[in-house]
């Protein structure tokens, strides 16, 4: 797949890849990373598990009472209603942690709390409701079956038995499992780290006031959130002033697993980027037939991925989205696909495209129709947040005509 280098400064693509060409070539070089960290329970969430977790103990650990209520012999409550109670004496009380040490036998009862051991001698649980007390006689109101609410020993988790398996994204509810058999740590695939590289002579950091010709550096805070989102870590490094060798020592002093660069892939004097990595690594992609974010790169340097996102700003995320979060998204484990609810909608008016080149249209969604947003250019940041999310017309089209249902990526 890979072309003989060509120098676009100042001359333009000759050629571009198809979005699927790239997207073929990152799923063909990028893996999962296979290092993993041992973390408490509190640090699980949303994190993937790097292997199976069996229990070592049953859940619970004893029958127990699942209702609050009266431990008694089911079959004494045969034939009870409220105008034909069954009197049942009552001999104690158990509580969680409590045990009654009595034993129920014909004609007796015992008090019992959600959670309390089953006292011997019963088999099933009234509720409270079902009954009324007369001094120290429980009136039954109603029957209850063999076993009716009780949890027995091992219902939940038996020991043995598988409660995490390796490569699963852990939910709140998962942790909770893991602490009910008693485990404190679990093992986990470590979150990849990326370098934000951001270039630009004109560029000032975050927080900053925009000064005479210079501008604020708004892709590094937007993209590091989109890497956390992806289940990676990043470090943002200063802005890098457009510079052959300080934007190639950067790059070569990283020790992170991916590294994302912002500006400097285009066609301008000033953009380095892509010689570079083709000086010191393999530049396998430069140019994607899409608008915005054409100027997208893809490149390997001592193995370790490189992504080349263009410096304007819609198409910086555009670029993320559909490339290099793929990237990050393989190397946490995690599902590659465009992590964006997609929704069946109605196209409110014509959409004009080129074929041969897929196109991604930031769209408002009011009352199931999409609803194209009109300032489009790859500069105009704010068109993002006025929309409620993007669709992308395939390459095969020259327009996609009003009324059309299309699938749309809600934000």
């Amino acid at each position: 797949m890979n072309n003989p280098f060509f120098d676009v400064r100042m001359k333009g693509f000759r050629a571009k890849k198809s979005v699927h060409d790239l997207i073929q070539a990152i799923d063909g070089e990028i893996k999962p990373l296979k290092t993993t960290e041992a973390l408490e329970l509190k640090n699980l969430a949303r994190r993937i598990s790097a292997g199976d977790v069996f229990s070592e103990i049953n859940v619970p650990g004893f029958d127990r009472s699942a209702m609050d209520g009266y431990a008694l012999i089911a079959e004494n409550t045969n034939g009870a209603t409220s105008s034909n109670p069954i009197p049942l004496k009552i001999l104690d009380s158990a509580y969680p942690n409590q045990p009654s040490a009595k034993e129920i036998t014909p004609g007796f009862t015992i008090r019992v709390m959600t959670g309390a051991p089953i006292p011997k001698g019963a088999d099933a649980v009234l509720p409270f409701e079902l009954a009324s007390e007369n001094h120290d006689v429980c009136l039954v109101h109603a029957s209850v079956p063999p076993a009716k609410n009780i949890g027995y020993t091992g219902e939940d988790i038996k020991i043995g038995s598988l409660v995490l398996c390796a490569e699963k994204f852990i939910r709140p509810q998962d942790i909770g499992v893991l602490a009910s058999i008693g485990t404190g740590m679990a093992t986990v695939f470590k979150k990849p780290m990326v370098d934000l590289l951001i270039t630009g002579n004109e560029l000032l950091p975050p927080g900053s006031k925009p000064s005479g010709h210079q501008i604020v550096d708004s892709n590094s805070l937007m993209i590091s959130a989109l890497i956390e989102r992806d289940g990676g870590t990043s470090r943002i490094h200063s802005p890098i002033k457009d510079s052959k060798e300080a934007i190639r020592n950067k790059i070569l002093d990283s020790d992170a697993d991916i590294i994302l660069i912002s500006g400097g892939s285009s066609v301008g004097q000033e953009d380095h980027t892509p010689s570079i990595i083709n000086e010191i690594g393999e530049l396998i992609i430069h140019g994607v037939s899409l608008r915005p974010a054409g100027p997208t790169g893809f490149g390997l340097v001592r193995g370790k991925p490189v992504f080349l996102l263009p410096g304007n700003p819609v198409s910086s995320l555009c670029s993320y989205d559909l490339f290099a979060g793929r990237a990050v998204r393989l190397l946490a484990h995690l599902n590659p696909a465009i992590p964006y609810a997609q929704k069946q909608l109605q196209l409110s008016k014509k959409i004009l495209s080129q074929q041969g080149r897929v196109d991604y249209v930031r769209i408002q969604i009011q009352n199931e129709f999409a609803i194209p947003v009109a300032n489009s250019g790859a500069s105009i940041l704010s068109s993002t947040t006025k929309a409620d999310g993007f669709l992308l017309v395939d390459e095969s089209h020259a327009e996609i005509a009003e009324g059309s249902i299309v699938n749309a990526y809600a934000y």
